[in-house]
């Protein structure tokens, strides 16, 4: 049993990741983090989203928690979250939710929707504080 969260240098992907480490702590469980196929927007987005997971990985590993990188290869964000979650036997997968229009859902389709949809085990949403 593990908690999985998609790695993503947002302000989206930086709430997840602020959760998933909570919730890896209030269940005692390992924290998975997946390297995804989207990269950074900028070289600054990765500095900042590296600081945060050094800092979230040494809070996780001070309660005698795991911490693991994974970096599954050639698939969607949708695929690689939802496959580590099952391979991991994850109690939980935290992912970070954007506001989009109904038209913007439809022409670019919805990773989020997918996930929801796909994952074998229950989906934290978070968003991130304006």
């Amino acid at each position: 049993m593990t908690v999985v969260v998609g790695l993503m240098a947002t302000p989206e992907g930086r709430a997840a990741l602020e959760r998933a480490a909570d919730e890896a702590v209030v269940r005692s469980l390992p924290l998975v983090l997946v390297e995804t196929a989207r990269p950074a927007p900028d070289e600054e987005s990765r500095a900042v989203l590296e600081s945060l997971v050094a800092e979230l990985t040494a809070t996780v590993q001070a309660s005698g928690l795991a911490v693991e990188r994974r970096r599954p290869e050639g698939k969607d964000l949708a695929e690689q979250l939802v496959g580590v979650a099952e391979v991991t036997q994850a109690s939980c997968l935290v992912i970070g939710l954007r506001r989009r229009s109904p038209v913007g859902k439809l022409i670019l389709g919805s990773s989020a929707q997918r996930i929801l949809l796909d994952a074998t085990c229950p989906v934290l949403t978070v968003k991130p504080v304006r």
